[in-house]
Formats: structure tokens, C-alpha cells, sequence
């Protein structure tokens, strides 16, 4: 017999009762029932019930032996008695009568129980990570991010991608956020960055020859954690492909992403294909946000035209349109009949958020009631209603301002209001491409023209728009794939032409020696031959995030940092000894101390 095991704690059925068997694993919990000594063992591959009676010689040995201890059990597999049988769990016919065990490894008391589904502080987590590991929900969530990555790249094979690495001690990426650098032992005072993304790489690789490439590319980016981001580093499905349009590449990614949901979704709805293409405009105006959340049916209509009619009286948002502002109406359907405190909060939610409030108008009947009904006549009313859609029953709130602040309040608006009028789907996976967002966008800040997206991605109209148009008036091939509100990646069609790309710099205030420098591998390789390429990056951490069912992507990574880009269970990031440093040719210049600290 096997000196550990000799079958697993998941694989015991009817068909091995009468056998001897040993198996090996942690001890989940344990129960003693008039005497009998009730174990329940677990590994990676499941749990099986073990009894032992209290006549056997080692009955008390084993009952002192603590939680989470790993033991092997030695014994026969019995039939389950038919009251006791399991149903839910798939050894839960047969149960290992046990004659012997062997401790292999004792546990201390834990600092966190194991079993049971009981929340912890993240602390606690992330400095016991193995033993949270070890917990079932999280156990599945990270079996379900192999079998994703597992599943994606064998559906990119089969999709005639090739696979290739990239390197990983490089110099800065054009991504945005800041870099990690690794000083050089070998050049004093000059530095590495780890990637932000391959984005240099993989365009190099299409100026190379290789027609498809993927890679589940890791990318460190130095930057605060959100709930869908982790700080330091996170995993993408990084892909590039040459001789495409926008279309072509929408058409490659669609059935890997929509075949890879269906895999997993476990009988939740997704979106047919092909996905919905929405225009970044578009997408501000109706739904508030560049990243929407299709489950909710709510559509925000435009009503500066209505509020502008001569004969409305309600001057707030009349000097709003005269000073150029909009004014957006969010449909509230069925919630004429809701409580004023319902109205009253997302007012106060409104103030909460930097806005003036959030006005409404209900609707009966009779027509619309509402703090601002008075100042709007009925048949201005009636058009409000008409484009808001909405009729006797429902309500309609509005958001005034600046047109990017009166469609974020909106958009956030849209969301609160679709959750709590219980408009809105809660499962199910709705994707859309978000399409021809603006090349540039004007920082009010610094009072110039900036890119608003990625600086290398091919305007609309190439050349031509670049010396003939308003830079705030051309449009990029730069595309978003999003889920459920959620951005997966970012993609475009590259700029392969240095003419192309020395004019888009330069309207961005950057000449030509801003290419050289900082982007000289590329820019260079852009003058012998490339070609016409595109590509996309899909998170591997939000997709596992959104299948998994889970709020936090730390839930979906095995050893994350948390929110302060610390690993409590590693100590880092930690302190070097001095000799590390000197070889490093650094010295540390810590930040003053505040005097009245």
C-alpha cells in the first residue's frame, strides 16, 4: 500500500465499498456522535466522511489530534447508512471505517478557522493566505482562474495565435502609470522598468513577421488598488495581430471571450454576438460612462432643448444651457409610487457627491407633480416625458452641468436607481465594445491639447485629420470591451506610419525627439516595413473576477497585496541590507518627517 494515500479525498464511491484503502489529508473538522469519532478529511480534490470507534486502540490519539493537522487514515470503505447519505457531496454514499492514521504534520491552534464560511479581516487574510487558501469558496476560485487560463489558451491556439514571451526587465512602457525599476548592478545610476504591458514588444513582434501573437503576459504597474485592480502586478491575455481592421480584431476576440463565458458562466445568460458596438458618445450620453452596465434598462435622454423653451422658469438649469451645459433626464419607471424619502435620499446622495441635488418631476394621471414641476409647462412636461420614456407612474430625475459632469452624475444616477427600483439584473453577463473614442482631449489644467487614450493608436482619417481637422473633433481607432460595467481591456489599431505618428505627437505638444528618445526601439523599427496591425489585452484577474461571482479581485489572485501594495504574509516590501545597496550604487534619502509629528 501506497505510503500516503491510495486513492484521493474525492474519489471514494459505492463501487469501492469492502475495499482497504488509505488516504491522506487535512483534518476539516471532526464530531463525535454517542461515541463514534466522526472525520471529515480533506485535500484538493474533495472530502470524504472517516469514522472510528471508540474501541480502537488509537481512538484517543486521534481524537486529540487538532484541526487543519495532516494525517493519513487507513481503513475500509463501508456504505453509509441510507439516513446518513450526503447528497451534495460526491463521496457521500460511503464513509472510510478507520483502523489506523499516522500524523504526518501536527497544526498549531489556527488563527483562523478554515471551515465554516464565517469573514475574516482582510489582515488576517492575507497574512494567513495559506490557510484562507484552504477555505472552499476560495479553493474553487483559484481552480477556476487555472481552467480559465487553461481555456483561454486553447482557444487562441486553435484561433492561429502563436504564443511568445516578452521581456521582462525592459525599459518604460508608454502605458501612463508609473513604473517599478530595478537598479542596474552592472550600470551605476541607470535602471530597468518591469513592464506596465508588452505593449512595444508585441508591436515589434507584428513588425517582425509573426502574424498572431497571445500571451498571458504579467504587468506591473505601480499604482493605488481598486476593487477591480490589484497594486504591483496583475495577469492580462495579451494579443496582437497584423493585416487588420478594428473589425477583424473584434471578430477574433468575440468568440474566444463569448465561448470562454459560456464555459464557465454555469447556466447564466450571456450576450448573443455579435456584441453590441457603441460609440463612445453615444455611450456618455445614454448611459453616463464609458463602461456601462447592460443589465440595467435604464436609457438617459438628453433634455437641454426642453429647458431651454422659453416659456420654462426654472433658471437653475437655464443658466447652466447658457453658460454651455446640458441638462440629462434619468428615467425612474414605476417610481411614482415609491415614498418622498426615496426621492429625498438620492437627493442627499446627489449633494454627497459634489452636485447641487438631483431634481425630478413625477408623473400621474393628471400630469407631473415634483419641487420643479411649477416652472415647466405641461406641454414641456409632455416632451420630457416623451424622451426620458417614461409615463403616468413613473418619475424622472435630472442631472445639470457641464456635459463630463452632468453625464457622470447621471451614469452614477442610472446605476443607484436601477438597483434600487430593482430595474436591474443582478446575474447573467452583458459585454459591449465601446468604439471611436476621441483622439485628444483638451486639459484644462495645463490649458492644452492632450492624448486622451493611448498615443499609439491610429486616428481616423490618418493624416489627413490630423492637418485638416479640429484635434478635438478627430476620432481614433481605439476600442474598450466591457462586462458588466466592468472594463476588461482596452485595445486599437496601431499608428504603424512615422509620419502619421510624429504629427499625432506634435499636436499633442511633443516633437519628434520625444519619439527618439523615449520610444527609439519602436519608432526606429516603424521605418523598415510595418505592417498595418492591431490588438486587445483582456484582464485574466477581472474576467475570473466576474465568473467567480466575486466583489474584490483579491478574492480571484492567490498571494495578493493589499491595499497599501504590501504582501503581510511575505513582509514585503521590506528593507535591504547596506552592502545590498552598495552594490547597487544607491543610497536611501527617506522623505522628511512632518516637524510636528
Amino acid at each position: 500500500m501506497h505510503a500516503y494515500r491510495t486513492h484521493n479525498c474525492g474519489a471514494l464511491r459505492q463501487g469501492d465499498v469492502g475495499s482497504q484503502v488509505r488516504l491522506a489529508g487535512w483534518i476539516h473538522r471532526k464530531r463525535d456522535h454517542g461515541g463514534l469519532l466522526f472525520i471529515d478529511l480533506r485535500d484538493h480534490f474533495g472530502l470524504t466522511q472517516a469514522v472510528m470507534e471508540p474501541g480502537n486502540p488509537v481512538f484517543k490519539a486521534l481524537e486529540a489530534v487538532r484541526h487543519e493537522s495532516v494525517v493519513s487514515l487507513t481503513g475500509t470503505v463501508v456504505a453509509r447508512p441510507a439516513e446518513t447519505v450526503n447528497p451534495a457531496l460526491p463521496t457521500g454514499d460511503v464513509e472510510l471505517q478507520v483502523e489506523s492514521f499516522e500524523l504526518l504534520s501536527p497544526a498549531d491552534d489556527l488563527p483562523m478557522p478554515v471551515f465554516g464560511d464565517q469573514e475574516y479581516p482582510e489582515d488576517i487574510r492575507l497574512k494567513y493566505r495559506y490557510l484562507d487558501l484552504r477555505r472552499e469558496k476560495m479553493h474553487k476560485n483559484i481552480v477556476l482562474r487555472s481552467k480559465v487560463i487553461h481555456s483561454l489558451r486553447s482557444r487562441m491556439v486553435a484561433g492561429g495565435f502563436t504564443e511568445f514571451q516578452t521581456p521582462i526587465l525592459t525599459a518604460s512602457s508608454p502605458e501612463g502609470a508609473r513604473d517599478f525599476l530595478v537598479p542596474s548592478r552592472l550600470h551605476p545610476g541607470q535602471f530597468y522598468a518591469l513592464p506596465q504591458a508588452p505593449q512595444q514588444f508585441k508591436q515589434l513582434t507584428m513588425i517582425a513577421g509573426f502574424d498572431r501573437y497571445f500571451q498571458i503576459a504579467p504587468c506591473f504597474r505601480d499604482e493605488d488598488a481598486r476593487a477591480d485592480r490589484s497594486p504591483g502586478e496583475f495577469y492580462q491575455l495579451d494579443i496582437e495581430m497584423s493585416f487588420v481592421t478594428q473589425e477583424d480584431v473584434f471578430q477574433a476576440i468575440e468568440p474566444v471571450l463569448h465561448g470562454l463565458f459560456e464555459e464557465f458562466a454555469d447556466g447564466r445568460a450571456i450576450s448573443a454576438r455579435p456584441f453590441p458596438r457603441i460609440p463612445y458618445k453615444e455611450a456618455m450620453l445614454k448611459y453616463g460612462s464609458d463602461k456601462p452596465d447592460l443589465r440595467n434598462p435604464l436609457i438617459i435622454a438628453d433634455v437641454s432643448a426642453q429647458f431651454a423653451h422659453k416659456d420654462v422658469t426654472f433658471n437653475a438649469f437655464k443658466k447652466v444651457i447658457e453658460a454651455g451645459g446640458v441638462v440629462r433626464a434619468i428615467p425612474a419607471p414605476g417610481a411614482g409610487t415609491q415614498p418622498r424619502s426615496f426621492f429625498d435620499k438620492l437627493n442627499d446622495w446627489a449633494r454627497s457627491e459634489g452636485a447641487a441635488g438631483l431634481g425630478y418631476i413625477i408623473f400621474d394621471a393628471e400630469g407631473g407633480k415634483g419641487p420643479i414641476a411649477k416652472f415647466i409647462p405641461a406641454g414641456v412636461q409632455a416632451e420630457i416625458a416623451k424622451a426620458a420614456g417614461i409615463g403616468s407612474g413613473d418619475a424622472v430625475f435630472f442631472s445639470a452641468g457641464p456635459a463630463d459632469k452632468a453625464a457622470t452624475l447621471a451614469g452614477q444616477a442610472r446605476t443607484r436607481i436601477g438597483r434600487e427600483l430593482g430595474l436591474s439584473k443582478t446575474d447573467g453577463f452583458e459585454f459591449c465594445w465601446i468604439v471611436d473614442f476621441p483622439m485628444y482631449e483638451f486639459n484644462d489644467k495645463e490649458k492644452k491639447i492632450d492624448f486622451s487614450h493611448n498615443p499609439f493608436s491610429m486616428p481616423q482619417g490618418g493624416l489627413e485629420a490630423l492637418e485638416t481637422k479640429d484635434p478635438l473633433d478627430i476620432l481614433a481607432y481605439q476600442y474598450d470591451i466591457v462586462c458588466n460595467g466592468i472594463e476588461l481591456s482596452s485595445g486599437a489599431i496601431r499608428n504603424h506610419r512615422p509620419d502619421v505618428m510624429v504629427k499625432a505627437f506634435e499636436i499633442a505638444g511633443h516633437d519628434r525627439s520625444v519619439l527618439e528618445t523615449r520610444f527609439g526601439g519602436m519608432f526606429s523599427a516603424f521605418h523598415y516595413g510595418a505592417p498595418p496591425h492591431g490588438g486587445i489585452a483582456p484582464g485574466i484577474d477581472r474576467i475570473v473576477m466576474l465568473l467567480a461571482g466575486a466583489e474584490n479581485i483579491r478574492e480571484v489572485v492567490m498571494f495578493p497585496m493589499n491595499q497599501q501594495a504590501q504582501d503581510l504574509m511575505m513582509s514585503a516590501p521590506s528593507e535591504v541590507p547596506a552592502h545590498h545597496l552598495r552594490e547597487l550604487h544607491l543610497r536611501i534619502a527617506l522623505p522628511q518627517k512632518d516637524a510636528k509629528s
